[in-house]
C-alpha cells in the first residue's frame, strides 16, 4: 500500500490507534483459519472490544483492503454447507466477514470455531443450515432475517425511505446461472416460494437522488444495500459506509477485477454515476448480546 493510499485512510476518522498497525493485515496470506487468527490478534492489539460495534466493523473492513474480488465463492458442488473464504471476497462476503469478526470481537469469543458459528448464524435463515434455500441469497431477505435475529436495525424508513415495490424473481428466472437450481427442481421451487414471500413483504428504500439530503443521518459502520432497476432483483451491490473528512464513502469489494477499496467519490456521487443503481437500503448494526 503506497503513501497516497495511507493518506486516504488516515482521514477516515474512525480508528483509536495508528492506521499503520492495520496495513500489514491487508497483505496477510495463509489459510482461512490463520487469517482469522491474525484478525483477532489485530483486534486485541488495538483494544477493539472496548470500541463501539460500528468502529470495529470498519476496522475489520479496513483490514481487508487490497483483498481480491472473487465471485460465487459459496457456489460449490455438493450439499449446502458452511463455506469459509477470507482470501477472496465478493461484495456480500466482504461486509459479512467484517460484521462476523466484529461481533466475535465484541463478544470476546475470538476463535476460529466461534467465527464459524457466528458466520452460520448470520448467513442462514434463523441461523440454521437446512438446504440451499436456507441461505439468505437476496439482500433484502438477508437484512430482514438479521433484523429479526437482533443483529441490526433497518433504519431506511426512519431516514425518509419510501415503499420499495418490486417483484423479486431474479434467481428463479435465471436458473441457468445457478447450478443448484439447474440441477435440483426442489431447490428451484423452494426459491420461488421465498421470492414470493420477499415480494409480499413491506420494504423501503431511499431513492439515490435523495441520499445527499439524508447523509447526516447515516454513520460510519452502517451497512448499505444498493437497489437496482434490474428486473426481478432487489439489490445489486453492498458495502460499509465510512466517513472520510466530512463526507461518507463506501468501503466495499467492487466487481470487475478490482480489490477491496474505499470509493474515490463520496457516497451520493458514487450512486449517481451508476445508471443501474436506484437507491439504498440501510441497516445499523447493534451491540451483540451474550
Amino acid at each position: 500500500m503506497n503513501r497516497r493510499d495511507f493518506c486516504k485512510l488516515s482521514v477516515l476518522g474512525v480508528t483509536s490507534g495508528p492506521l499503520w498497525s492495520l496495513l500489514p493485515s491487508a497483505r496477510q496470506q495463509g489459510d482461512d483459519e490463520e487469517i482469522c487468527r491474525q484478525k483477532f490478534s489485530l483486534a486485541v492489539s488495538l483494544s477493539l472490544q472496548a470500541r463501539p460495534i460500528q468502529e470495529v466493523i470498519i476496522q475489520m473492513g479496513v483490514s481487508f483492503l487490497g483483498t481480491e474480488y472473487v465471485a460465487r465463492t459459496l457456489e460449490v458442488p455438493g450439499p449446502e454447507r458452511l463455506i469459509v473464504n477470507m482470501r477472496g471476497l465478493d461484495c456480500v462476503s466482504f461486509y459479512e466477514n467484517a460484521l462476523v469478526l466484529a461481533r466475535c470481537i465484541k463478544k470476546g469469543t475470538m476463535t476460529f470455531v466461534n467465527y464459524r458459528d457466528e458466520l452460520k448464524f448470520i448467513r442462514y435463515r434463523g441461523g440454521v443450515i437446512d438446504g440451499y434455500s436456507s441461505r439468505l441469497h437476496y439482500t433484502s431477505d438477508y437484512f430482514y432475517d438479521n433484523e429479526k435475529k437482533g443483529v441490526w436495525s433497518d433504519i431506511t424508513r426512519s431516514l425518509g425511505g419510501i415503499p420499495y415495490r418490486k417483484t423479486i424473481k431474479y434467481m428463479s428466472t435465471h436458473r441457468d446461472q445457478y447450478r443448484q437450481l439447474r440441477e435440483n427442481p426442489a431447490n428451484l421451487e423452494a426459491i420461488r416460494k421465498i421470492e414470493e414471500e420477499i415480494t409480499r413483504r413491506e420494504k423501503y428504500f431511499i431513492p439515490k437522488d435523495n441520499v445527499a439530503e439524508i447523509e447526516s443521518g447515516m454513520v460510519g459502520g452502517d451497512i448499505v444495500g444498493i437497489t437496482t432497476d434490474i428486473e426481478g432483483l432487489d439489490v445489486l451491490h453492498t458495502g460499509i459506509l465510512v466517513r472520510q473528512g466530512a463526507r461518507l464513502h463506501l468501503l466495499h469489494a467492487p466487481a470487475g477485477g478490482k480489490k477491496v477499496e474505499v470509493s474515490e467519490k463520496d457516497f451520493p456521487e458514487y450512486l449517481t454515476r451508476n445508471k443501474r443503481y436506484t437507491g439504498v437500503m440501510i441497516v445499523r448494526p447493534g451491540e451483540p448480546r451474550g
